[in-house]
């Protein structure tokens, strides 16, 4: 029956308003152009997955802790190590804060 969707509205991507123009050779032009033919998808979709992909990983990178076990052994002794009274620490947590709201 019209109106019935075989779909929830949840699964509806949301709508796309945002825009990202850029400039580009026209060698550049063309290796987008035949990649995304090659995948069998719209330049749109190609280049949009592409950077997001790129993007995220670019992100995951710099927010990455990477380090050696020997480093990280260290690291994790530190941190299991009680924690110990910080001279005047006390005092300045209970002075007024200098930040108005």
């Amino acid at each position: 029956m019209y109106g019935d969707l075989p779909y929830d509205c949840d699964m509806v991507a949301s709508r796309k308003s945002d825009r990202l123009d850029l400039r580009l050779t026209p060698e550049q032009k063309h290796e987008i152009e035949a990649a995304a033919a090659i995948s069998g998808r719209s330049i749109t979709d190609f280049s949009v997955s592409v950077l997001v992909e790129h993007a995220e990983d670019t992100i995951r990178r710099e927010r990455e802790i990477a380090m050696s076990d020997k480093s990280f052994a260290a690291f994790s002794a530190v941190l299991d190590r009680p924690a110990r009274s910080v001279a005047g620490l006390a005092d300045l947590l209970a002075r007024p804060s200098v930040f108005v709201d």
